[in-house]
C-alpha cells in the first residue's frame, strides 16, 4: 500500500521536473531543466515604429530575464539594426516570425552562454526560414552565435552558406581558422528560401573530445563532428540575427530570413528529450505534414 502511494506522488513530481507547458496556452511541452533561452515570436516583444522589434525577451524559466535588444553602436542609422515582426504566418499555423535584414537583437550579458561551449554542452532548436542571402563575407550568413568579438572568436554559430545551406559550428580558440579541427563546420542540404524548417543542434558535454551533430526536421543526425573541449575558451555575447556583435561592421556577416523559434539549453537533452521535443514543435508550427518538408 505505501509502495503504490509512493509511485503515485513520484511520478508526477519527476513528469513536472521533465517537462513544462510553453507557449501561449497551446499543448506544447518542452524540457525546462537547462532552458536558459526561449525566443518565441508569440510574446515578449517591445515594439517601436509599428511592427520595428526592439527588444526580445526570452520566455525561459531564469533566475533573471534574457533579453535580446537593439543595437545602434557601429551603425549609421540609429534603429536599422531592428527586426521586423511578421504575424499570422500561413505556413506556421498561423504563428508570428521575426524578420531580419542583416539586422540582429543582442543579449548584453558578456558571460551568460559562456558555459555552452566550455564543457557543459548544450542543445539548440530553431525554426527559420532563410530568404535569398545579400552580399557580405561569404558564406557566413548567421541567424545566431555567441563568438567572441576578437582573437579566436570562439564559441558557437549557425550560419547559411550564400545560396542557403545551412550549417553549424564550434570554435574552441585554440586556433584561428575557418575550417578546422578546431573550428568544424557541420553541413546540412540547402533550404529553399522562404521555408520554414526545424534545424537544431546539440553539443555532448566534457572536458575531452566531444561530439557535435546537426539535425533537421528530425532527431536523427544529418552530420556528426567531434571537436576538443577547451575550458578556458571564453565566448561572449550572444546574438540573434548574427554570430556576435559584431559592432565594428553589422549586417555584414548576418543572414537574411526568419526565426519564428530559439530554444538554448545549457545540456545535451537525451535522445527521447530531443525526439519529443521536436515532434511537439512540429505540431504547433507544422499540424499539417503535406504542406511541410
Amino acid at each position: 500500500m505505501l509502495i503504490g502511494r509512493m509511485k503515485v506522488a513520484i511520478f508526477p513530481l519527476a513528469f513536472i521536473a521533465l517537462l513544462a507547458a510553453i507557449g501561449r496556452g497551446s499543448d506544447l511541452y518542452v524540457p525546462v531543466s537547462g532552458l536558459v533561452v526561449d525566443l518565441d515570436a508569440n510574446c515578449g516583444l517591445t515594439l517601436e515604429d509599428g511592427d520595428r522589434v526592439a527588444r526580445w525577451r526570452s520566455q525561459a524559466p531564469t533566475q533573471e530575464p534574457v533579453d535580446f535588444i537593439k543595437r545602434d553602436q557601429g551603425r549609421d542609422l540609429a534603429g536599422s539594426g531592428r527586426p521586423t515582426l511578421r504575424k499570422d504566418i500561413g505556413a506556421l499555423n498561423g504563428q508570428p516570425a521575426l524578420v531580419f535584414c542583416q539586422q540582429e537583437l543582442v543579449c548584453l550579458d558578456e558571460d551568460r552562454f559562456d558555459r555552452l561551449t566550455t564543457g557543459s554542452g548544450h542543445t539548440w532548436i530553431a525554426i527559420v526560414a532563410p530568404h535569398p542571402q545579400r552580399s557580405g563575407l561569404k558564406d557566413v550568413n548567421s541567424f545566431f552565435g555567441n563568438l567572441r568579438n576578437g582573437e579566436n572568436y570562439e564559441g558557437l554559430w549557425a550560419c547559411f552558406n550564400d545560396d542557403n545551406t545551412v550549417w553549424w559550428g564550434v570554435r574552441n580558440g585554440v586556433t584561428f581558422g575557418r575550417f578546422d579541427e578546431n573550428n568544424p563546420k557541420l553541413s546540412g542540404p540547402r533550404l529553399e528560401a522562404g521555408v520554414f524548417r526545424l534545424v537544431a543542434g546539440r553539443m555532448a558535454a566534457g572536458a575531452g573530445t566531444v561530439a557535435l551533430e546537426l539535425f533537421l526536421d528530425a532527431a536523427s543526425p544529418f552530420a556528426r563532428k567531434d571537436i576538443k573541449v577547451n575550458p578556458n575558451a571564453n565566448p561572449s555575447r550572444m546574438a540573434v540575427g548574427q554570430e556576435r556583435d559584431a559592432i565594428q561592421h553589422p549586417g555584414v556577416e548576418s543572414f537574411d530570413g526568419e526565426i519564428a523559434r530559439l530554444l538554448v539549453w545549457d545540456r545535451p537533452l537525451t535522445d527521447a528529450e530531443l525526439n519529443l521535443t521536436m515532434r511537439r514543435l512540429r505540431t504547433l508550427y507544422f499540424p499539417n505534414p503535406t504542406n511541410h518538408p
